[in-house]
């Protein structure tokens, strides 16, 4: 069979770009079939940042520093600052197209080919793009996904906008006032918390008892406190069952719940870019929302890997790099690794950030014996860097055995994004909790949390061993009275 590739890539996303790269590197040929790429989620992280740098002018006061009074109002003030963030926001987005745009990534050795195309089986297996016949070993597909549109009655008819289209629909325009927004995912939250931090009345709507379904009901608790503290109105358990326009007024029916909006966002979830790929002629299967794979990332034609949205899960770009490794050894080389998210960390972009690795409290009461789990909790309010930067909002919690393998963590609070990265180090290389309690971290810094809480593992395990304790009360008392 005469090959033109070692691997085709067929997708823009930026798992497909990291894919490319990486097989450059390994002096592999590889083309990359990209179709106009949306860079909407760089405007989605640009202005989070904005509206946390926006926050922290707004809590400014408290530090005894004040902004200047102008005779402009406060509405035409939030007016002018989204203004200039949507520009920020659009520069960040040109800076990243460029960066992977076709004339960078061929000057890297990728041949990027801008197109739509299907694979075809006859006579032999090749991604058809452009009038062209794409022929190789194998090939990846890592071409992301859309919104999903739930059925909800008057949705259509009514309009509504989707985390591809949101920021977009407001470039020089004004933002309008009040919000709903439909969903508990990771970018509903960080939407619902930006929009308020820019001077909207925000509602979000949610079916299940906590903003995130997946996320330990502690965390998710405090991460709920936070956005209502800030102005989002909460919603759980209120599945939306109809949308109505009445009066020119968009009026939304959750649970018992009527309320009235300017704009409606729906972020549900997504829905794979499989449509067109022309899947069931090479005896690539699906289920539901994603592609049937195994845990070497093959679908169910070996030849052809898949990594990213189109496998499901939460939309984070980490984790499709991740995947994007493994299916790109396994292609390029015998199919040997195998999946692992066990220590793959995650985080959403609230303020303050969210993040989690391995498994949560439950999880692992029911994966383990319950007396044998630990859990270890310590409150940002009780490090230094946390008071000095008047961040003491949020948690760390630690999952462990009692024999100090670390299960998993959560934690919500300053840097989180940051330190559940060490966390995530110490759950692959195997790294025993009571090693984190032996750090001694940089001071000021928030790394003393992963510290203390760490520390919590001795005193639980010695304040549920009555021996050692009745050892230690002799023995000091012996020292103390012996001549």
């Amino acid at each position: 069979m005469t090959v033109d590739y070692d691997v085709v890539i067929i997708g823009g996303s930026l798992a497909g770009y990291y894919a490319a790269l990486a097989a450059t590197q390994l002096r592999a040929t590889v083309a990359l079939v990209q179709p106009k790429v949306d860079y909407g989620f760089t405007h989605h992280y640009a202005l989070t940042e904005i509206g946390k740098l926006a926050q922290k002018l707004k809590d400014a006061g408290g530090f005894g520093i004040h902004a200047t009074h102008t005779d402009t109002s406060e509405e035409c003030q939030i007016s002018m600052a989204w203004q200039e963030a949507m520009l920020y926001a659009q520069c960040a987005a040109s800076n990243l197209q460029e960066q992977y745009s076709p004339a960078i990534l061929a000057a890297q050795g990728v041949d990027a080919i801008v197109g739509s195309g299907q694979f075809q089986s006859s006579p032999q297996l090749a991604f058809a793009v452009n009038n062209r016949l794409l022929r190789a070993r194998t090939y990846l597909l890592a071409s992301g996904s859309h919104p999903e549109i739930p059925e909800i009655a008057g949705l259509q008819a009514t309009g509504y906008l989707t985390l591809s289209n949101i920021w977009q629909s407001f470039r020089g325009a004004t933002l309008p006032k009040n919000w709903v927004i439909i969903g508990g995912i990771p970018q509903s939250i960080e939407i619902a918390q930006t929009l308020a931090r820019f001077g909207c009345s925000v509602t979000l709507v949610v079916k299940h008892p906590y903003v995130l379904p997946y996320l330990d009901p502690e965390i998710a608790t405090l991460l709920q406190a936070q956005l209502e503290v800030e102005g989002v109105r909460v919603l759980t358990e209120k599945p939306v069952t109809q949308v109505r326009v009445i009066e020119n007024k968009k009026w939304i029916q959750a649970g018992d719940k009527a309320i009235e909006t300017d704009e409606i966002l729906v972020a549900t979830g997504q829905q794979p870019n499989l449509e067109f790929l022309n899947l069931a002629t090479v005896g690539v299967k699906w289920h539901r929302r994603s592609l049937v794979v195994n845990d070497k990332l093959q679908t169910t034609n070996h030849r052809i890997y898949a990594c990213g949205d189109v496998i499901g899960g939460y939309d984070f770009a980490n984790i499709a790099n991740y995947e994007a490794k493994i299916a790109l050894n396994n292609a390029l080389f015998f199919p040997r690794l195998r999946v692992n998210y066990s220590s793959i960390p995650w985080a959403i972009f609230s303020a303050p950030m969210l993040a989690q690795v391995g498994l949560t409290e439950a999880q692992a009461k029911r994966q383990f014996r319950r007396d044998e789990v630990l859990v270890l909790r310590q409150y940002f309010k009780t490090v230094a860097a946390a008071q000095l930067r008047d961040e003491t909002t949020g948690m760390c919690k630690l999952i462990v055995l009692r024999n100090g393998e670390i299960l998993g963590a959560s934690i919500l609070g300053a840097e989180a994004g940051e330190l559940i990265n060490l966390i995530a180090l110490a759950i692959s290389q195997k790294i025993k909790v009571k090693h984190l309690a032996n750090l001694s971290p940089a001071y000021f810094s928030f790394s003393e949390i992963l510290e203390r809480t760490a520390r919590e593992w001795s005193k639980q395990k010695l304040n549920t061993n009555i021996p050692l304790q009745e050892f230690l009360e002799g023995f000091f008392h012996f020292r103390r009275n012996w001549n």
